[in-house]
């Protein structure tokens, strides 16, 4: 069978591409672990590479894999909920630090889209671009709802996702070091915040209680940027 028919003959089904999405995360996390767990090279990316490199040898367009796996976008929203479990675990701390959570929560979210969008407004970026990115520190399932809403891209949205929480993940041990922060809590929040499932991952790797403020930051930064962006972008006409 010629390699053109075999392949229609398997993306024919969504089987094939949540097959090959399945394979690429067992074998990155199989990677990961072999390589000792870098910080700087997380399972999700190494799976990332792994599934785009099979796609473009096997010849597989991207919308069509996209479209066969599409489902699997539904599992994302009850893993979401799923992290309220040490939330609750965890409440104790968190209302001891409600106040200084709600003081930081707003800046730093509102810091996380507008330092993107700046550079790549400098950059001379299209407004279609601009649109992609503005969410990109928020958490998969609300962050394609945005990006919809405010008249992204979402493949553009999926990976700007991918390298904010990668860079999120390297670089938050490396500037709590540098500040000398210790306190788990501090360091799972900014990781949750800034690099939503990724760096809740890697806060998980540290602690249950980073892990637990991890999925705070995420969650609060999500709804924050679920209710303030799409306003924020008609009133100032940047998607115009």
């Amino acid at each position: 069978m010629p390699a053109n028919a075999l392949l229609s003959t398997l993306s024919a089904t969504p089987l094939f591409a949540v097959g090959l999405t399945l394979a690429a995360f067992l074998l990155g996390n199989l990677l990961f672990k072999r390589l000792k767990k870098p910080t700087w090279l997380p399972a999700i990316l190494i799976a990332a590479l792994l599934l785009a490199a099979t796609l473009a040898v096997i010849g597989l367009p991207y919308d069509t894999y996209r479209q066969d796996a599409s489902w699997l976008t539904i599992l994302l929203g009850p893993a979401t909920v799923a992290l309220g479990m040490p939330l609750y675990q965890q409440l104790p701390h968190i209302r001891a630090l409600w106040q200084p959570l709600t003081i930081c929560l707003p800046i730093a979210a509102t810091l996380a889209a507008c330092y993107a969008l700046l550079i790549a407004w400098v950059l001379g970026s299209s407004p279609l671009i601009l649109a992609s990115i503005a969410a990109k520190s928020v958490t998969a399932p609300i962050a394609i709802g945005i990006t919809e809403q405010i008249g992204g891209s979402v493949a553009l949205l999926l990976g700007a996702l991918l390298i904010t929480g990668v860079a999120t993940a390297a670089f938050v041990g490396l500037a709590a070091r540098f500040l000398k922060i210790e306190d788990e809590r501090i360091i799972g929040f900014a990781l949750g915040l800034n690099g939503h499932a990724i760096g809740t991952v890697r806060a998980f790797e540290i602690s249950p209680t980073a892990g637990a403020f991890a999925s705070l930051g995420m969650s609060l930064t999500g709804i924050f940027t679920a209710l303030i962006l799409p306003l924020a972008w008609r009133l100032i006409g940047a998607g115009g």
